[in-house]
């Protein structure tokens, strides 16, 4: 379930987007300042930012830029929202880092279209598309995992390790960085719980014998094989 960060300083358009994003399945935190919004993001990472331009202490475009220059929250996807729709507007929204701008009055089903094309570029992972590899198909929106059309059965959390493995195929990532991206990067759980987890997912895999496409890489982690 997404978590969606809400940086806005009207209590009811705040209030309005909160509403419409509970009802699509998103974790919904809220700022309504720069200073809020910040502390927010120290303490855990969301998977979405939406960000007003005007705020009362530091404008939108600013704490973009602040965000994009640290590693840590490089990688998060940014929406501006704003009342402003010129063009140069939004090339500076754009030029401060952000992913996406979207103008007020917006619509519920165009802020969640906008977030879900967000997710599948900056996130996969977090998106409700369907994945299939090698006759493997996960399915997000109905959480179900088949295997040659057999079903198959695993836990959340092997579930949530399966989807980023499957949108993140053939590149070797560390028990840190799965950690990271699977738990959350303030969750302090021991590197030895991957293993745990990915034996646990191997097993799951087995009847459909897609349990090789985890692929152990000595000395370095894990990787998930677009192919056999």
């Amino acid at each position: 379930m997404p978590v969606v960060l809400v940086v806005e300083d009207e209590p009811s358009i705040q209030e309005l987007i909160s509403v419409g994003l509970t009802r699509h399945g998103h974790t919904v935190r809220c700022a309504t300042n720069a200073a809020e919004a910040l502390r927010h993001v120290n303490e855990a990472l969301p998977d979405v930012i939406l960000l007003d331009w005007m705020l009362p202490d530091i404008s939108g475009p600013e704490i973009a830029r602040r965000l994009r220059a640290d590693s840590r929250t490089r990688e998060v996807p940014i929406i501006m929202l704003t009342a402003r729709a010129g063009e140069d507007d939004k090339v500076a929204g754009l030029e401060a880092g952000c992913d996406d701008y979207i103008t007020k009055p917006f619509s519920p089903r165009e802020l969640e279209a906008r977030i879900q094309a967000v997710l599948r570029r900056r996130a996969p992972e977090l998106s409700r598309d369907a994945v299939a590899i090698e006759g493997l198909v996960l399915n997000p929106a109905t959480r179900s995992v088949e295997g040659h059309g057999k079903a198959l059965r695993m836990s959340p959390t092997e579930f949530e390790l399966l989807h980023f493995f499957m949108t993140h195929t053939d590149r070797v990532y560390t028990r840190a960085q799965i950690l990271d991206q699977v738990w959350g990067d303030h969750v302090f759980i021991e590197d030895r719980t991957v293993d745990v987890h990915i034996r646990r997912l191997r097993d799951a895999l087995s009847p459909s014998e897609h349990g090789t496409l985890v692929e152990t890489v000595r000395g370095a982690g894990y990787r998930f094989l677009s192919k056999r």
